[in-house]
């Protein structure tokens, strides 16, 4: 067996679906084994970068990892925003690469790229959490288990693995072992620490019990599968749960405990809770509280009595503020071990759980969940984004899979959107490349065929990725393409306007006919002007059971919903 069938066979064994490709010179002896590996089903890009962005939405919407095959030096380097994206994100993403063959290296080959020319693993490096070449037959399995360990062992990201044509060719011995599931779901947790949580949670000698404690839940509980563990804590305790725009779904947003998003187009019971000084213990699971996670690191949203920090991650905990109780280890097992404990620990907590009921009923009276709710049914012509994303939220079933690209369309999303499942709400929200959507929702649906999948982009991101709309339709994957056509950059657009019409002009678009576009590539698609056209056309889209883009004509003047996060951002740049 050939060591591209053997890969491919590890694949399988990994319960890895689809492995996502550009072909090319490089990568030829792939070509016959994926044709014949039964299990594996190859998608072919358009461009690598676009390949590279199907493996990261694999792997998010499947809770395993993405796989994707390019060339080396040309395939490799068009990679580069994809793989930046998926570390930044902590999203497990293999790729392979191909080199020229060993005995070539350095002499000038066509496309050499290896170590002794171009050096991939030095432009990978950075980006990768290991990136390196299988030089010898022997060392193919060993590598293979050493980078698929790196990728999924504490913090997550992508790894790199260059195969040089003579391996390619040649045939491994030592036969294939399935990681162990505890890399998957890992269940470490520091006892230690625990002891200290029950400390501060029953309050100190001589101190009464704080009462009013919030969970901010972060991406950590996504990728340890804790949502079921998150809730039972939530309902037990009467915890109020808020999450971060990355972990937006891993508490349902239609729990009578949930407050919503914290941070960058969070929602109204969150950011005032969190901010009101009111919280005396918040706890944090598997977020690195980074700028946009703590609207600009306010410290207003500290605690009064202490802050507990949850991460598998020990780089991440105490990197913003101080942590009274650090927590090393898995979100699920702190999860599990806190609702498994004695009695005599959780007995405060169960006593004060009718005051902290109160206080949420008091939180969920004094207004909407949303800021500027009236914009949800705006008649405006052009249409409001807003009253997209009401429509869009009210057709697609319950259990859809939302894919959102980087602009003035994320916020909207995040805030407007309902989300009630783990990895149903997808975005790179760290890095924010535009035009990530696109193709991460072929991955998506790759992943989870069943579930209805959609997309909302921008014209921005249809310039840098739109082509990739064309994957969706050539596999028959059934994606929904939403494109907020509102002839501008649109966050850029919306800075730039109150620069004067210089800055203006250089943030605008031609308003292109992405409908007929999309219709020469394949798609089902229409466009729709007026807002009485949306909910028919969104119906009509999700009835074909095809690839459908829906070119919606928005209004570029429409403000986002992140007026607290811009004061937040006012008030930090205005404190240095």
């Amino acid at each position: 067996m050939q060591t591209t069938r053997y890969l491919l066979n590890a694949l399988r064994a990994e319960q890895i679906s689809h492995v996502f490709l550009v072909p090319g010179g490089l990568i030829d002896p792939f070509l016959p084994a994926l044709s014949a590996t039964e299990g594996i089903t190859p998608i072919v890009a358009a461009q690598e970068g676009g390949a590279a962005y199907m493996a990261d939405g694999f792997a998010r919407a499947s809770g395993r990892f993405g796989a994707c095959l390019a060339i080396g030096g040309p395939g490799v380097t068009n990679m580069v925003t994809a793989l930046a994206a998926a570390r930044s994100d902590g999203s497990p993403v293999l790729v392979v690469s191909g080199e020229v063959p060993t005995d070539w290296e350095g002499k000038g080959g066509f496309q050499d790229s290896s170590e002794a020319a171009l050096n991939d693993l030095a432009v990978l490096g950075p980006l990768c959490l290991s990136s390196l070449t299988v030089e010898n037959i022997h060392l193919l399995k060993h590598h293979l288990r050493a980078s698929l360990t790196r990728m999924l062992a504490g913090g997550q990201g992508p790894v790199h693995m260059s195969l040089p044509l003579d391996i390619q060719r040649n045939e491994p011995h030592a036969p294939w072992e399935p990681l162990g599931p505890s890399l998957y779901a890992p269940r470490f947790l520091d006892a230690a620490s625990l002891e200290n949580f029950w400390q501060l949670v029953n309050g100190a000698e001589g101190q009464p019990a704080p009462a009013r404690l919030a969970i901010l839940a972060g991406a950590g509980v996504e990728k340890s599968g804790a949502t079921e563990l998150l809730k039972q804590m939530a309902e037990r305790f009467q915890i109020p749960v808020a999450t971060t725009l990355r972990a937006k779904g891993v508490f349902p947003e239609n729990h009578h405990l949930s407050l919503g998003v914290f941070g960058y187009a969070g929602h109204c019971w969150a950011i005032e809770t969190l901010l009101s000084s009111q919280v005396e213990v918040l706890i944090v699971l598997g977020s690195g509280l980074n700028q946009r996670d703590t609207m600009y690191w306010n410290p207003s949203m500290l605690p009064s009595r202490g802050l507990v920090q949850v991460d598998l991650d020990p780089t991440a905990v105490g990197r913003t503020w101080h942590t009274q109780v650090p927590v090393m280890g898995d979100c699920g097992q702190f999860l599990r071990q806190v609702l498994s404990s004695e009695p005599s620990l959780t007995g405060v907590l169960e006593a004060s759980r009718q005051e902290r009921q109160s206080w949420v009923d008091k939180i969920k009276s004094a207004g909407s969940r949303y800021y500027d709710e009236a914009n949800l049914k705006s008649e405006e012509v052009p249409l409001h984004p807003a009253r997209v994303i009401r429509e869009l939220r009210q057709v697609m079933p319950a259990d859809t899979i939302l894919v959102v690209d980087s602009g003035a369309h994320r916020a909207f999303c995040g805030h407007y959107w309902e989300a009630n499942a783990p990895r149903s709400y997808l975005s790179a929200t760290n890095l924010g490349p535009m035009g990530w959507a696109i193709p991460a929702a072929v991955g998506a649906k790759a992943a989870r065929p069943q579930q209805p999948v959609a997309v909302v982009t921008g014209d921005g991101c249809m310039l840098m990725h739109g082509l990739e709309i064309q994957t969706a339709a050539r596999y028959g994957l059934a994606v929904i393409f939403v494109v907020m056509n509102n002839g501008a950059l649109g966050n850029v657009w919306l800075r730039a306007s109150q620069q004067g019409p210089g800055p203006a002009e250089l943030t605008s678009l031609p308003t292109h006919d992405w409908a007929g576009l999309a219709r020469s590539l394949g798609l089902m698609a229409e466009t729709v002007n007026q807002p009485g056209q949306l909910r028919p056309a969104l119906e009509k889209a999700l009835a074909s059971n095809r690839a459908y883009l829906l070119d919606v004509r928005c209004a570029k003047e429409a403000k986002t919903p992140v007026n607290p996060f811009n004061l937040a951002k006012k008030e930090w740049v205005d404190g240095d």
